[in-house]
C-alpha cells in the first residue's frame, strides 16, 4: 500500500563532516560506526550515495517518502547556515527547511533577529535549538533561550529540541526543563529529536500532562526500552509522536520498513507517518 510519509529528521551527508561528507576521515568513520549502532543493515557507507543533492533526492524517492525536513544546526561543532537550508529547499517539493539559531554565539536579540527572519524572510518551518551541544552546555529552560521560545511563540511555528544519548554531558539530556517550557509556552508546539532516548518513559510522561510537546524519536525508537513508543502512540500519543529516519546514520528505505514493523496500530500509522508533521508545520502535502 502506497503511503504519504513525512521525514521529520534528515541531512544530506553533503552538508558536513559529521554526516560523513569525506571518506577517509574520522568523521566519516564515526558515521559508519553510529549506523552500525542503531541497526542499519547492509553497506554502512550507505550515505555516500548522498554525497551529491540528486543522490540524496533519489534516496528520498526511493524511501517512498513524499517530503523530508533538513535541520539545519547551529552549534560550535556542526554549523548549517539558514541561508544554506533555504538554498537547498527553494523549488525542491520534496524537502522542508527548518532553520536554527544559537544565542550563546550570536547573542539574544541577535539570534531572535536570525530566527523571525528564518521563518519570515526564509520561509523555514521551524527553529531548531541545540543546548546541550553549546560550549558550555546550557540546559533548555537557559534564560538565554527563552526569548527565542517566546519569539517561535509568536510566530506560530515550532520550535525543534535536540536531546539525545550523544549530548556530551548527560546531564543536559534531561526533559524536567521541557515541561516548564511546555506550561510557559502552551501555545508552542516543542518537537523533541531523538525522543530523549534513553529517558523515554520521563518523556513521554511529559507528553501526557502537555499535549503541545511532540516526539520524533527518530533512529532510537529501534533500541531498547523504545517499546514505551510505541505503546504511547498506540494510545494518547497518536497526535504527538512523528516519524523521522535521522538519515545519515540510518538508511531510509529500511527506516520506513522496519518503523511500520514495530507495531503501531493500522488506525494510526497514517498520523504517525504524514498527517501530525503535515498539522504541525503547516504544510500542503
Amino acid at each position: 500500500m502506497s503511503r504519504k510519509i513525512i521525514d521529520l529528521r534528515s541531512r544530506p551527508s553533503f552538508l558536513h563532516d559529521f554526516y560523513g561528507a569525506t571518506p577517509g576521515t574520522p568523521a566519516f568513520d564515526t558515521a559508519r560506526w553510529l549506523n552500525r549502532r542503531v541497526g542499519a543493515r547492509g553497506d554502512d557507507r550507505h550515505f555516500t550515495r548522498a554525497h551529491t543533492l540528486d543522490g540524496f533526492l533519489a534516496e528520498v524517492r526511493d524511501a517512498g517518502i513524499t517530503a523530508a525536513a533538513i535541520i539545519g544546526r547551529d552549534t560550535p561543532g556542526v554549523s548549517t547556515s539558514n541561508d544554506r537550508v533555504h538554498e537547498l529547499v527553494t523549488g525542491r517539493p520534496e524537502l522542508i527547511g527548518v532553520g536554527s539559531v544559537d544565542p550563546q554565539r550570536q547573542g539574544v536579540a541577535a539570534a531572535v533577529a536570525e530566527a523571525e527572519r528564518a521563518v519570515r524572510t526564509l520561509g523555514l518551518k521551524g527553529i531548531n535549538l541545540e543546548p546541550g551541544f553549546l560550549d558550555p552546555a546550557l540546559p533548555f529552560d537557559d534564560p538565554s533561550l527563552l526569548p527565542v521560545y517566546d519569539a517561535c511563540d509568536q510566530l506560530k511555528t515550532p520550535v525543534f529540541l535536540m536531546t539525545g544519548p550523544t549530548t556530551p554531558d548527560p546531564r543536559f539530556n534531561d526533559p524536567t526543563p521541557v515541561a516548564r517550557i511546555a506550561r510557559n509556552f502552551p501555545n508552542l508546539n516543542i518537537v523533541i529529536h531523538h525522543g530523549f532516548w534513553p529517558r523515554v518513559a520521563e518523556i513521554i510522561g511529559i507528553a501526557f500532562r502537555y499535549p503541545n510537546v511532540h516526539i520524533v524519536p527518530d533512529m532510537y525508537i529501534f533500541l531498547p526500552g523504545s517499546h514505551l513508543y510505541v505503546e504511547a502512540a498506540n494510545g494518547f500519543l497518536r497526535d504527538q509522536l512523528l516519524f523521522g529516519s535521522s538519515f545519515p546514520f540510518r538508511p531510509m528505505k529500511q527506516t520506513v520498513e522496519d518503523f511500520l514493523k514495530l507495531g503501531f496500530d493500522g488506525a494510526v500509522l497514517g498520523g504517525l507517518l504524514h498527517d501530525n508533521a503535515r498539522r504541525l508545520l503547516a504544510l500542503d502535502l
